[in-house]
């Protein structure tokens, strides 16, 4: 039998932007406990975006962020000695970070120079809905509308 789930512990806000959102982000993107090297890159990042686009750089990328959340997702069920990808609706939290890591790892697969660099690339790139991380949500949503006849095997 499960135990009951964990609770969320709460999230100060950003110094810059107070946002717990952006705080979300970057404890994500923090690499061996280097918070402030995580901020740096991050706020660099917001930084160039809003200097290349001409917009509010955290603007875009919520929008960003936004884009690359995925509304579904397959799992893997065993029926019978067969396995099916069921597509599944995903809870708000789980949605958005997923779309964190997404951004964050294909960020770090990119070929710019610097990390902060990468990431305001990946941000543009997704505010445009175009980019890996909005492929990987398409891909995602396709894989789900694929499996649709799956559905009922739902738990």
């Amino acid at each position: 039998m499960r135990r009951k789930r964990a609770r969320k512990l709460p999230l100060l806000p950003d110094p810059r932007f107070k946002s717990e959102l952006v705080t979300q982000f970057v404890n994500n993107l923090m690499l061996d406990g280097k918070k402030n090297l995580a901020y740096k890159i991050f706020y660099e990042a917001v930084d160039q975006v809003s200097e290349k686009s001409g917009e509010d750089g955290l603007e875009v990328w919520k929008k960003a962020l936004s884009n690359v959340t995925p509304a579904v997702e397959v799992r893997s069920r065993r029926v019978g000695g067969a396995t099916f990808q069921i597509p599944q609706q995903i809870r708000d939290s789980r949605k958005l970070s997923m779309g964190m890591k997404w951004m964050i790892g294909y960020s770090r697969k990119r070929n710019e120079k610097t990390m902060a660099d990468r990431l305001a690339n990946e941000i543009m790139a997704a505010s445009r809905e175009e980019g890996a991380t909005f492929k990987k949500k398409e891909d995602t949503h396709r894989m789900a509308e694929a499996n649709k006849a799956f559905a009922h095997f739902r738990i």
